[in-house]
C-alpha cells in the first residue's frame, strides 16, 4: 500500500538524492508509452517541496520530451537497490528547458557540465507517494557509466547538432521532440 507525502522534504526527499539511478515513464494521447533509465553523479536535484529536475542527456531517441511537449504527464520513480526496501514516486507534469531557452544559464549551473546535455526537465508533483518495494532485488552500485560522455565529446557540438537533427527531432511516433533551432 502506498503512502503519499505532501512534499519533498524530509525522508522521502533524502531517499530521492540518494539514489544513483531512476526512471521516467511518459505516453502522448496515442502511440507507445515510454519508460527510461537516468542517472549520473549530480545530473538530479530536488529544486523545493513539490520539483525535482533531471539533465537530460543526449540519447538513441527523444520520447520523454516529445511526450512533454504533447500531453505534459510524466512519472519518475526511484528504487533501493540496497539497503531497506523502498520504491518512491513522483507523478505530474513538467517544463522542457533546452539550451536555447532563458532559463537554460540559472538552470544548468546545478548540474555538472556534461558535453551531451541537451535539456533540463523540471518535473511538478502532483503526487509524491513510496511503496514498500520488498520484490526489488539488492544490488550494489559500482560507477557511472563514462560511454556517454567520451561518445559526447568526440561528436563535439556540431556532430551532437546533427545528432539531434537526425535521430531527436521526433518520438518513435513521429511527435516533434527537439527543434533544429536549439542549439548545443
Amino acid at each position: 500500500m502506498a503512502t503519499e507525502h505532501d512534499s519533498l522534504d524530509g525522508f522521502i526527499g533524502d531517499f530521492i538524492r540518494r539514489q544513483p539511478m531512476f526512471f521516467v515513464a511518459t505516453a502522448a494521447a496515442d502511440g507507445l508509452v515510454n519508460v527510461s533509465p537516468k542517472g549520473g553523479a549530480g545530473t538530479l536535484v530536488v529544486l523545493d517541496d513539490r520539483r525535482v529536475a533531471y539533465l537530460d542527456l543526449t540519447g538513441s531517441g527523444s520520447e520523454t520530451i516529445a511526450h512533454v511537449r504533447a500531453l505534459n504527464r510524466i512519472t519518475l520513480m526511484w528504487c533501493a537497490f540496497d539497503g531497506p526496501p523502498m520504491i518512491a514516486r513522483i507523478h505530474g507534469t513538467a517544463e522542457v528547458i533546452t539550451r536555447d531557452s532563458d532559463a537554460w544559464g540559472e538552470m544548468a549551473a546545478l548540474f555538472p557540465d556534461l558535453p551531451g546535455a541537451r535539456a533540463i526537465v523540471v518535473v511538478t508533483a502532483d503526487r509524491i507517494s513510496d511503496s514498500c518495494g520488498m520484490s526489488v532485488p539488492e544490488m550494489t552500485y559500482e560507477r557511472d557509466r563514462e560511454q556517454l560522455n567520451r561518445w559526447a565529446r568526440g561528436k563535439g557540438p556540431d556532430g551532437l547538432r546533427d545528432y539531434w537533427q537526425r535521430k531527436n527531432a521526433t518520438s518513435l511516433d513521429g511527435l516533434p521532440a527537439l527543434a533544429p533551432h536549439e542549439r548545443v
